[in-house]
Order: C-alpha cells, then structure tokens, then sequence
C-alpha cells in the first residue's frame, strides 16, 4: 500500500500560483480538470496540507438542490481553518452571491486558499452560477489574496466554464490532470521496468487503485488477490466511473461497451452495439462517437500514418482500466461476486497476454513520441508516432515515427511490437519487413526499423536486425 506519489510537477505548479497570491496580494484562479478517480482532489488537498496556508475546500453533491448546497457550504465554512471566529459567519445563505460574500468576508489578510469541488455540479443546479463567479471574482476574490481552485470531472463542462463566450472566460488558468506517468506508477509499486508497465495497463496510473498496490507484488499476484474482493478499487474505480457518467444502458453506453470489447472500426461498432435490431445507422453512431471522443474524452481514434490518406480509422478505450474492465475485468468481478475467485483470475489469466499485447500499443508510441521530441532517437525530424494499417487488416505495422501526421512529408521509421514472454526472433523480423514494404512513404535501405519486446532479441536476429531495439527500460526512459 502506497500514499501519496508523484505529481511533484503539479505540485510546484500549483505552488507558484500560490506563490504569486502571496507576492501580488492578489486573488488567481485555476481552473484544473481530469477524469475521475485521477487524483485532483487528492492533489488540492496534498497542497493545502503542504503549503500551511489557511483554506476552505467544499465538494458539491450531484444532484443537491441549491438550498442543501449553500447549507453544506456554510458548514464547511464554519468549520474550515479560514474562521477564527464562527459568530462572524451568516446563519442563512441565500445564493450563491450570499456565498460568495461570506466566502470574501472570512479571507484573512494573509494568503489563503480555496477549493471548490465538482464545479459542473452547481452549475447543473443554478444556471446563473457561473455568472454569479465572475461578479463575485470581479469585484471581490480576485482583490484578495487567494488562490481558488475549481475542479472538475465533466471534460466538457470544465471546458466550457473557461470558454470565450462564458463569464468566466480569461479569469483562470486551465490545467489539465493527468493520470500518473508509468515511472510514477513504478515508484509507487516498487516493481522493475516489465512490470511496472504492466501495472500501468491495469491501473491506467489511476492512484485510486495503485494506492492499493502491496510494494512489490507482481501484476499478475496483484490481479489475483483482487479477485477475492469483488468490490476491490481494481474492479470499483471504472464500475463507478462508468455508472456516473453513462447510468443509463443507451446506445452510448452500448456503443463504449462493444468498444472496450474489441469492436475498433465504425462498421463493427455499429453492428456490436446494434444488437438483433440491426447496425447503429451511421446518422446516429457518428454523434455518439464525436461524443465520447471529443467531449467525454473516453475514447480515443487513431488513423493510420503514412504519406499517403488511409482509412478506417479505429477506436480505443482512453483510460487502460476502464479498457480492461469492460474487456476482462467485468466478467471477473461478476464470477468474484459468486464466490468464485480461483475462477476469476483464470479468467484474466486466459486474456491477459493477447489483451496487453494490444493495450501497451498507444503506451510504447507515446513513449516513443516523447523521446524523438527530446532528441533522444536517431531520426531528428520525427514529430508523431502512430501505426499504420489498410481496409483488410493485412499487414497492420504497429510503429510508424513521421513529421507530421496523419498524413506525413516524410516516414522516418517503421517497426513492430511483441510484448510476450519470448524475444523478437528471425521469423518476426521477416514479417516486420513484409510488412514495412506496404507503407506508403517506406523507403528500404533508408526508413528506419524499430523492434519494442518485451523479451528482447532473439540471437538468430542479433542487434544488426533492427535499427532501434526498444525495450521496458527505454520505454519508462521516456517519461524520466
């Protein structure tokens, strides 16, 4: 079991606009976002521990009508560190412009800070709230010296409480929270590069779940002790996730379900979630993709580089737990719920290896990505890196690094992941070539070749088979 981990970065973040109230004697406001169970409030409330300062944090209730909210609110502030008199708080609020005043009138003269959690939820409950923000920002908070944090786990309505035509707009700084990177996930279960990677797939570097991670259990030792608990944070954090934002079974929630299946291309997603019924027409499948890639920001679509425009474009589940749930997880718990545990981990077992073949994929392209942007590869000009594929499936190449994409000037290198137990040998090395001969822009002889194992090299391949050998080590390398 782990405590707080990584998120130094954020941290100093966070702290120099803490630092700047207390230079400027003047209010900042940061507005920070990130999928739920990624750790925002256990980052605000890190910071407010560390830094001293006196703050008040108050967490919105979905579904709470105003009256029950300003009440709660009132309560916490009584009850907050910012009061050293509670007779000086108003017995009755009400509105948000009352809030607020009583907020303004308890801040002391020093810097102070404070958190106003699940944003989206009041202003779900008041539509004037975010107008009623900005007057009170105006004309007293940002006077002040403090820094106000608001977050949220909606994508989009964060978004668009910081929009260009909202009353907030150019008041807050934006920040964006991330899940741990794999070295944090690493530091946090003790575990070597292999493994730590692993643990990164499972738990999509959400701290919820790595918090229950025993230091230096093995994924697959950790996998099996969940199994015993149905309502492990393994199996709660995406069953949670997905019930508060798709608790309706609709054919959104259909459509993420056939995606964490399997199901990768418009066509097939269609028919999965469908059902008897007949496909999904496209008039009403394309909204609910754009939905759930561009405003819940839950899956995502990658579109084969090269030099030339390719087609299909292909899904994926964003978050790796909530992918590994819907695909593994889910029917595990179910068979844990039963009593049946020896059941359920041999259930994972059976997927595991073919599932993390797939999903380490995106993890070793970003990883690959991040290092030629630091200079760190052979070929300077390479800017994205995402794979390559054509309507038959046949080859698909899993590593393509270009300049630009999705359609690229230039193809730098091309290159091929096996992340089993056994190494890169000859005979995956032919095949990679095969295959690199489909690429529109591969040039032989000069377009570079890339092997990411697991396992490393075969001796019948030897390090003159490839120009880049990318293994766990140069993998976590990447985000060091």
């Amino acid at each position: 079991m782990v405590g707080f981990v990584g998120r130094q970065r954020e941290l100093d973040m966070l702290g120099s606009r803490l630092r700047r109230v207390t230079e400027s004697a003047s209010g900042v406001a940061v507005a920070v976002r990130g999928r739920r169970q990624v750790g925002k409030s256990r980052l605000v409330q890190e910071l407010c521990d560390r830094s001293g300062v006196p703050y008040l944090y108050f967490t919105a209730t979905k579904g709470a009508a105003p009256t029950e909210t300003l009440a709660e609110l009132l309560r916490e502030l009584r009850e907050s560190p910012l009061i050293t008199d509670p007779e000086l708080v108003p017995e009755h609020l009400g509105s948000w412009a009352d809030g607020f005043r009583a907020i303004a009138g308890a801040l002391p003269e020093g810097p102070s800070v404070v958190v106003i959690d699940e944003v989206p939820w009041l202003a779900e409950q008041d539509q004037s709230f975010d107008g009623v923000l900005q007057t009170a920002w105006d004309r007293m908070l940002s006077r002040l010296p403090v820094l106000l944090l608001l977050l949220g786990s909606d994508l989009h309505m964060m978004e668009r409480l910081t929009a260009y035509d909202r009353p907030f707009y150019g008041r807050a700084d934006n920040f964006v929270l991330g899940p741990l990177d794999p070295v944090e996930t690493a530091d946090a279960t003790g575990l070597d590069a292999a493994d730590a990677i692993d643990a990164h797939l499972i738990t999509g570097g959400l701290p919820g779940i790595l918090r229950t991670w025993p230091r230096g259990r093995t994924p697959l030792e950790f996998l099996e002790g969940e199994c015993a608990d149905p309502a492990a944070p393994l199996f709660s954090v995406s069953e949670s996730a997905l019930l508060a934002e798709f608790p309706a079974p609709d054919q959104t929630r259909r459509v993420l379900e056939s995606v964490g299946g399997g199901d990768r291309t418009h066509a097939n997603i269609a028919a999965a979630a469908g059902g008897s019924a007949g496909p999904i027409a496209s008039g009403s499948l394309s909204p609910i993709l754009r939905r759930l890639t561009t405003d819940k920001r839950v899956l995502a679509i990658d579109e084969p580089l090269s030099t030339r425009p390719g087609k299909p474009a292909l899904y994926r589940v964003a978050d790796s737990n909530l992918r590994l749930y819907l695909a593994v997880l889910r029917a595990a718990q179910d068979l844990s719920r039963r009593g049946r545990s020896a059941g359920a981990f041999r259930l994972i077992e059976r997927r595991w290896s073919t599932w993390r073949g797939r999903a380490v994929e995106p993890l070793i392209r970003e990883s690959l990505e991040l290092a030629a942007l630091s200079g760190r590869l052979p070929w300077e000009s390479v800017e994205t890196v995402g794979g390559w594929w054509n309507r038959r499936f046949d080859p698909e190449v899993d590593l393509v690094g270009a300049d630009r994409g999705p359609v690229a000037n230039r193809i730098e290198f091309v290159g091929s992941v096996k992340w089993l137990g056994t190494p890169f040998d000859r005979r995956d090395l032919v095949t990679l070539r095969k295959s690199a001969g489909e690429v529109p822009g591969y040039e032989p002889g000069v377009t570079g070749l890339v092997v990411a194992s697991r396992s490393g090299i075969a001796a019948d391949v030897g390090n003159a088979g490839a120009d880049l050998i990318w293994g766990p080590e140069e993998v976590l390398s990447a985000w060091r």
